[in-house]
């Protein structure tokens, strides 16, 4: 093989057993993954919203931000459940660039795998300490989860892994929601497809172990947008899109049928503004129908301490290293107008 082993990395049990979460805080978690999991059972109106920075970049900002979360969410408890966006891993197209706080907890120096593991664990359970918010991450790395299995209320299937086996194997074993993002392409019956077997039970090799998953009743779809063959984007959150949603979910043989409208991405055309105005469009949507209004969930929402992105190195403090996102101000902003809508 064409590799150099650097290192022999921890297990998951003994970084959860040296970096453990406080007793008085599993409670907090469970009490927060029953209120979550009732959005999607059908048992509460509330509406989620997955609001955060592109990628986790740095612990102080990341904290800052999360703190002023919980402040508004506070606020708007009786209609929005908040889930703190803290994605500690960085999907890259080319695989060039930032690869998230797993690789490198300092985006400056260079990557340190085992610090990062040792790093996001403490940032997740530092979230949950002095926020009360337990958090959603991506699944980019089915493997590495049980690194955070005990810390995270919700858990993203990017488009590019959508189509993989072992990501859809393993989100039959979690429990807690996975929402599975439509393809780069935009096939909706490959996101589809994937939730039938994310819902259903299977027998498969997992961290050496030969393993039985449950299925997962809260496995969900993400509509994120699409990319053309000459690479223009396409939206598909619109009134026609969430109908055909709808539909093949009636045609399949799922249960709690349910959609989170990411509001960023090839929706938006990485125009981070924009999210604003998709938020609003589906709440409209909302409104004039029962059936979107019975599947859309909530929203996914990219957003940090200052509008946009920079690169890395600029040191600007809350501003995003990847995608650009919507800043605080109009974030606040945003999910008071959600909340006054519901």
């Amino acid at each position: 093989m064409n590799m150099d082993f650097v290192r022999k990395l921890p297990v998951p049990k003994e970084l959860k057993e040296q970096f453990s979460l406080p007793e008085k805080l599993v409670s907090v978690k469970a009490a927060r993954d029953d209120e979550i999991q009732k959005v999607f059972t059908g048992k509460s109106n509330k509406k989620l919203l997955i609001i955060g920075p592109c990628s986790a970049d740095r612990e102080d900002a990341v904290l800052d931000y999360t703190a002023r979360l919980a402040r508004v969410q506070e606020k708007v408890k009786d209609k929005l459940i908040i889930i703190p966006r803290i994605y500690t891993n960085k999907p890259r197209t080319t695989g060039e660039g930032y690869k998230g706080m797993v690789h490198q907890p300092d985006p400056e120096r260079e990557e340190d795998m085992l610090q990062g593991l040792i790093a996001i664990r403490e940032l997740h359970t530092r979230a949950i300490a002095e926020t009360g918010l337990t958090c959603a991450d991506e699944m980019l790395y089915p493997e590495n989860h049980r690194y955070l299995s005990d810390l995270l209320s919700y858990v993203a299937i990017g488009a590019r892994s959508v189509e993989n086996q072992q990501h859809r194997l393993t989100a039959s074993g979690l429990d807690i929601p996975v929402g599975m993002k439509n393809p780069t392409g935009g096939d909706l019956s490959v996101m589809m497809n994937s939730l039938i077997a994310a819902q259903a039970s299977h027998v498969f090799l997992y961290r050496g172990w030969e393993v039985k998953s449950a299925g997962n009743p809260l496995s969900h779809a993400i509509l994120r947008g699409a990319v053309d063959p000459l690479g223009r984007t396409l939206p598909n959150y619109h009134y026609e899109d969430l109908i055909d949603l709808y539909e093949l979910y009636q045609k399949r043989d799922l249960v709690n049928p349910a959609v989170v409208v990411d509001a960023n991405h090839c929706n938006s055309g990485k125009k981070y503004l924009e999210q604003v105005r998709i938020c609003n469009e589906v709440l409209h949507s909302c409104r004039h129908s029962s059936e979107i209004a019975s599947i859309v969930k909530g929203f996914m929402i990219e957003s940090y301490i200052e509008d946009g992105c920079q690169k890395i190195g600029e040191g600007v403090y809350g501003k995003s290293i990847t995608d650009p996102c919507l800043g605080w101000e109009k974030s606040e902003k945003l999910i008071y107008s959600i909340a006054d809508q519901l």
